[in-house]
């Protein structure tokens, strides 16, 4: 899952990524809001959330929000605010944002809410995706094939989140490095595929009822064998 950050204060900013990319999210930083929105129009389908502070040069998180939705763009919205008023909540609610977290936040308070937006698409999705044998809690981030847990790396297991949140259909290399990687990663490197090349090697023991295809010149594909 890839993320944006809108932030200005560059402290706040860089603990947030930092504890981001430690739970296994791609993180890129943003500190203005008319660059934002920018980013957003062009690159709306390669961001699954968007972290957003209220007061930001340019626009601020309020105005960002309404401009956005008035655009179509429906990238879920977490608010970053200061103020804990019923009346300020609401007001960002009805602004277009999905959730509020009020300073100060802890780093678990703030990923919880994230991954509770996240289960909240426009199509409801289940907090646990399998195919075959071979499953992936959301929640916990744990993957099992049968009653076995399968350890993973933060970066196998975005992978693996990606593919079984789309069985069967092909995940472009493109894809896969915008969801995985943040927005600076050099996607012609080989980095995709040595990380595909691992996590074919610790399921492939383990899992007998899915594997992954090779689309050449495009990307992979996860199916039931």
């Amino acid at each position: 899952m890839r993320l944006l950050i809108v932030e200005d204060e560059k402290s706040l900013a860089e603990n947030l990524k930092r504890t981001l990319e430690g739970r296994g999210f791609a993180v890129d930083h943003l500190d203005n809001g008319e660059q934002a929105f920018s980013r957003l129009s062009l690159y709306r389908s390669d961001y699954s959330l968007v972290l957003l502070d209220l007061t930001l040069p340019g626009l601020d998180g309020a105005q960002l929000t309404q401009k956005l939705r008035a655009e179509g763009i429906t990238i879920p919205i977490i608010v970053i605010t200061g103020k804990s008023e019923t009346e300020h909540k609401i007001a960002l609610l009805n602004s277009g944002a999905d959730d509020y977290v009020v300073k100060p936040f802890s780093a678990e308070e703030l990923v919880a809410r994230i991954n509770s937006v996240l289960r909240r698409p426009v199509e409801s999705q289940p907090v646990v995706h399998s195919l075959g044998e071979l499953s992936i809690d959301t929640a916990a981030r744990r993957v099992r094939a049968g009653e076995r847990e399968i350890r993973l790396t933060l970066k196998e297991y975005s992978l693996l989140e990606c593919f079984l949140r789309r069985p069967g259909q092909v995940l472009t290399r493109e894809e896969l490095s915008n969801q995985v990687w943040d927005f600076n990663s050099l996607n012609w490197s080989n980095v995709l595929d040595v990380h595909m090349k691992n996590l074919r090697k610790k399921l492939s023991p383990v899992n007998h009822a899915a594997r992954f295809e090779t689309v050449r010149g495009v990307g992979y594909r996860l199916v039931t064998a």
